[in-house]
């Protein structure tokens, strides 16, 4: 889902590829929709099938642990620390996914726990508008607790921790961000991959700009700007450095740390946008009503892209 800023980026996985063939003779007279359909085919034929994201397991009711700031001890249940520590990763994260990947489907014990860290001064709820006619609940980390969790030594150095809410738009772009994890990372764990961290646009969009800065008068040389696109993982397409939507960094066995570039697409792309994603090399995640749009555009420019189904 493209926000209003689009810096300038690699999936180191080579999901995503440029296609550029040029037509055979014996293919020239062929009717351009029949064409057409048979690259859409060939497209959608390409496209691995996604295992539906399992729920982690919950920590039993009696599992508890304390985190502690400077002036006082809270003493939690192990699965309300690991809920604060995801509403750090990801700033909000909509009540529905919360209660389906973080305690199994379990509402009530969701509902119970949540209302424990809102009274505690730890977690705040709103209802945000995500369409016209509908609301759902969300949860976000307070100011204070943000603090908490840095401090609590459950996530990376590394890892960035977010609290409060922002602009409804993004809080309903952040709290879809945290589906399309559980999916990517069922993925990963599948292959033998374990998570070290995730990287919002908002942390990767500051970094790039930042290194782009200390360039100073190079920094529109092209060379310079992949040298600063691949610190990140990132690759700059015709001088620009694409950001992805979430970057997830995970360790293979024997293999080392990766990076996965991630980007949930929408009816609202234009074609340009959808072009420049794919040649950054993002693996592409949509709304089932948005797929078919996107596979036409990348089929229209030749483009071949990892587009899975959120």
């Amino acid at each position: 889902m493209a926000r209003d800023f689009s810096p300038d980026v690699d999936d180191f996985r080579e999901a995503v590829r440029e296609v550029r063939e040029k037509p055979q003779e014996s293919r020239r007279s062929e009717p351009a929709h029949d064409s057409r359909q048979r690259d859409e085919d060939r497209t959608l034929s390409r496209l691995p099938e996604v295992r539906e994201s399992h729920p982690r397991e919950v920590p039993p009711k009696e599992a508890r642990t304390v985190l502690y700031d400077r002036y006082r001890a809270y003493d939690l249940r192990e699965s309300e620390a690991q809920t604060l520590t995801d509403l750090g990763k990801f700033r909000v994260i909509a009540a529905d996914d919360l209660a389906r990947f973080g305690y199994d489907g379990d509402k009530g014990r969701m509902k119970q726990e949540t209302t424990n860290l809102i009274r505690q001064g730890l977690v705040e709820e709103k209802r945000v508008e995500v369409s016209l006619s509908k609301t759902t609940r969300m949860y976000t980390l307070t100011k204070a607790c943000r603090n908490l969790v840095l401090k609590s030594g459950r996530v990376a150095r590394e890892q960035e921790i977010y609290s409060g809410f922002v602009k409804p738009k993004e809080a309903k772009h952040d709290a879809e961000l945290y589906r399309l994890y559980q999916k990517e990372s069922s993925r990963i764990e599948a292959r033998g991959g374990r998570v070290r961290r995730v990287v919002l646009d908002y942390e990767l969009k500051k970094k790039v700009n930042r290194d782009l800065m200390r360039l100073g008068r190079d920094k529109d040389d092209p060379a310079r700007k992949q040298e600063v696109a691949e610190r990140h993982g990132l690759r700059a397409v015709h001088g620009r450095i694409p950001v992805p939507d979430l970057q997830i960094e995970y360790e293979m066995p024997e293999q080392g740390i990766a990076r996965v570039n991630l980007e949930l697409t929408t009816g609202d792309y234009r074609p340009r946008q959808l072009a420049e994603k794919a040649r950054a090399g993002f693996t592409m995640y949509s709304h089932p009503d948005d797929a078919s749009r996107v596979h036409r555009i990348l089929n229209d420019r030749e483009l071949t892209a990892e587009i899975l189904s959120l």
